[in-house]
């Protein structure tokens, strides 16, 4: 526990932090999951809007710095990679 009255100060920001980059990153993870499940199921309108909020969401966590770069660009290469596969196939 803080002892000094800016440690305890410091400690109040950095949960309200925690809290604002946990829901950022759910959110960021949730889409990626609906795009992901669309595109399982073959629903190429679905998987296109998921796939633009996903893509959104991750570069606003890249803006954040709660992503490197190389890693948004990582997952966005592999969600669009899977889209175009069904996309191709159907």
């Amino acid at each position: 526990m803080p002892n000094t009255p800016s440690a305890k100060a410091e400690m109040k920001k950095s949960l309200k932090r925690r809290e604002r980059n946990r829901g950022r990153r759910s959110a960021m993870r949730t889409w990626i999951k609906k795009t992901m499940v669309a595109i399982e199921e073959s629903n190429i309108e679905e998987a296109e809007k998921s796939f633009q909020l996903a893509t959104k969401l991750i570069d606003k966590n890249v803006k954040w710095n709660q992503l490197h770069q190389n890693t948004a660009a990582r997952k966005k290469a592999r969600l669009a990679r899977a889209l175009n596969a069904v996309k191709n196939a159907g």
